[in-house]
C-alpha cells in the first residue's frame, strides 16, 4: 500500500512515521522545505517526494496543512488523484475546509473525508514528530452525509494501526463548536495568562497546576491565528462567556462575598465531577 502525507510538520510527520512503521506499507510526502523532505528521507519517514505521477498510486493521501493551504493542495494535485483513493485532512477547523474539498473531491471523483487527530504537543516541526505520537488518541472525521460506511471502516481499521483508540464521526458544524471549546479557547486563556507581569517571577512559586495551564502558552502564531480566525463565531462566544463567569468570580471577591464565592466553587466542582 501506497500513501502520501502533505506536510511534514508535528502531525503530518507523526503520520509518515507511524505508516511507514507498517509492514507493506510505503509512504511519499510533500512539504515546501527541501530541508524537511531531505530528513524525512533520511530517518525513513518516507520513501520518495510526492509527484503528480505518484499521487496516482496512493491508496490514501493524508494532509497535514493549515486550512487554506489544504484547500490549495488539494486544487493543485486533485487532478492526478484517482478515484479509489480516499483523502483525508488533518486541519483543526472543518467547516471551510469541508466544504470546499468535498466540492473538488466530487468534481474529480476521489472519496474526502476531513480529519482532526486529537493529539500534539507544545512543539511544532518535523523534529518533534514521532511514530507513537498517535497512541490511544482520537481521530474525528466528518465524512459526507452519504459516505459508504465501508470507506469509513477502511479508514478507521488503518488509524488503528498506528495507534488511535478511538474515531469519531461527526459534522463539520458540531466539530467547529465543540473544538473551539476544548481546544481553542485552552490556548487562547494559556497564551493571555502568561501576560501577566507575575510569570517573569513565577519561578520558585510555581508547580503543577501553573505548569498545566501555561503548557500551550507558547504556540506557532501563524497556524492558530488562522484556525482561530476559520471559527471566529464559536471562539468569540465561548471567549465572551468565560469572561462572564470570570466577572462573576472578580465581584465576589471585590465584595468579599464570601457566600457567593464558595457557591461559584462549588458549581464549578460539581460540574467537572458530572462532566468527567
Amino acid at each position: 500500500m501506497k500513501i502520501a502525507v502533505a506536510g511534514l510538520g508535528l502531525i503530518g510527520g507523526s503520520l509518515a512515521k507511524g505508516f511507514s512503521s507498517l509492514s507493506g506499507t510505503e509512504v511519499v510526502g510533500y512539504d515546501i522545505d527541501n530541508s524537511t523532505i531531505a530528513r524525512s528521507k533520511l530517518v525513513g519517514a518516507i520513501k520518495e517526494e510526492l509527484t503528480n505521477e505518484n499521487i496516482k498510486e496512493c491508496e490514501y493521501v493524508f494532509i497535514a496543512l493549515y486550512p487554506q493551504a489544504t484547500v490549495e493542495f488539494l486544487e493543485k494535485f486533485a487532478p492526478q488523484i484517482e478515484k479509489n483513493t480516499v483523502v483525508v485532512d488533518c486541519a483543526g477547523t472543518k467547516r471551510e475546509v469541508c466544504d470546499k474539498c468535498f466540492k473538488i473531491a466530487k468534481k474529480y471523483g476521489f472519496k474526502f473525508i476531513g480529519g482532526h487527530p486529537m493529539a500534539g504537543t507544545q512543539f511544532s516541526g518535523f523534529k518533534y514528530s514521532r511514530a507513537s505520537m498517535f497512541d490511544k488518541a482520537s481521530m474525528i472525521l466528518v465524512p459526507e452525509k452519504d459516505e459508504k460506511i465501508e470507506v469509513l471502516e477502511k479508514v478507521k481499521k488503518l488509524l488503528v494501526e498506528i495507534g488511535f483508540k478511538s474515531v469519531t464521526i461527526t459534522s463539520s458544524e458540531e466539530h467547529d463548536r465543540i473544538i473551539a471549546y476544548t481546544s481553542q479557547l485552552a490556548h487562547v486563556v494559556s497564551n493571555a495568562y502568561v501576560k501577566s507581569p507575575n510569570a517573569k517571577v513565577h519561578k520558585g512559586f510555581s508547580a503543577g497546576s501553573y505548569k498545566d495551564l501555561t503548557r500551550v502558552a507558547k504556540l506557532n502564531s501563524d497556524m492558530w491565528a488562522e484556525l482561530f480566525l476559520e471559527n471566529d463565531d464559536n471562539l468569540a462566544f465561548e471567549i465572551d462567556l468565560l469572561i462572564e463567569n470570570l466577572k462573576k468570580y472578580s465581584d465576589a471577591i471585590k465584595d468579599k462575598d464570601k457566600e457567593k464565592l464558595h457557591s461559584l466553587l462549588e458549581e464549578g466542582t460539581k460540574i467537572k465531577e458530572s462532566v468527567d
